[in-house]
């Protein structure tokens, strides 16, 4: 249990089997250190080392030896907080950094048109990524909107997602086939516009897009997605949209 705990705060394997070692020993030299914790000699000078830079060892000498033992427990706790310290300000440089690659990946992304997902988690990333983009008062279109087998809980997903979407105020124009008229998440109907067609006219395959981009996915048993970003394709689509919208019933 307490190696566990060690290990957990960040302390390395060598670094625990010596920190117990002197905790057990009391003051002692390397020799009997390093068999007690099981380290060669040649590594315990490097653990003792970076121990006493962690101010959780300390060492005198005595008649030229030095004789090393480990400083008060509770110096486990500092040695917490100065790791939490130093963590709040890796955040910090983390959060002034992510702008910057932001740009650097648009840049870099700008000859990318297409991307492939695997799993359900890719295409829920999209729904999201999507709702990030898009501001209060816009709107977004969905050809095909379906849940398959509801594969883990997909339905209750979008439950949860179509809530945000109203709350932000985005808007979703969506041609369905009519079996999925009634089956549709309550909260699909929020802030929408949606229309069905016979079944015939659809496929597994769904297609949603907004702006300049679309994103095409199956929900079958190896579920996958394409994010395409490209004005032309997605302009296409919302021609094939129109076309079906006008020939669909509310």
């Amino acid at each position: 249990m307490e190696i566990k705990a060690l290990r957990d705060i960040g302390l390395s394997e060598g670094e625990t089997k010596v920190y117990m070692a002197l905790i057990k020993l009391g003051q002692t030299k390397t020799g009997a250190l390093a068999k007690e914790a099981s380290v060669s000699s040649s590594k315990v000078y490097k653990i003792l080392d970076r121990l006493e830079k962690k101010s959780l060892v300390g060492h005198i000498i005595i008649g030229k030896i030095k004789f090393f033992s480990a400083t008060d427990p509770n110096r486990l706790l500092d040695y917490v907080d100065d790791k939490e310290k130093e963590l709040d300000k890796q955040k910090e440089v983390i959060k002034n950094l992510i702008p910057q690659l932001e740009t650097q990946k648009k840049i870099s992304q700008q000859d990318t048109e297409m991307t492939m997902y695997e799993g359900l988690t890719g295409i829920k990333h999209l729904f999201l990524n999507m709702l990030d983009e898009l501001n209060p008062g816009e709107e977004y279109f969905v050809l095909n909107a379906d849940y398959g087998n509801n594969p883990a809980g997909l339905k209750a997903w979008f439950q949860k997602y179509h809530t945000m979407r109203s709350k932000k105020k985005v808007k979703v124009n969506m041609l369905a086939s009519h079996k999925t008229k009634g089956n549709l998440v309550p909260a699909t109907s929020i802030n929408s516009a949606i229309r069905y067609l016979p079944e015939n006219l659809f496929s597994k395959m769904d297609v949603t897009f907004y702006k300049d981009k679309a994103f095409i996915f199956f929900v079958t048993n190896d579920p996958k997605s394409i994010l395409i970003k490209n004005k032309e394709i997605v302009d296409g689509f919302k021609t094939y949209f129109n076309t079906f919208w006008n020939m669909a019933k509310e």
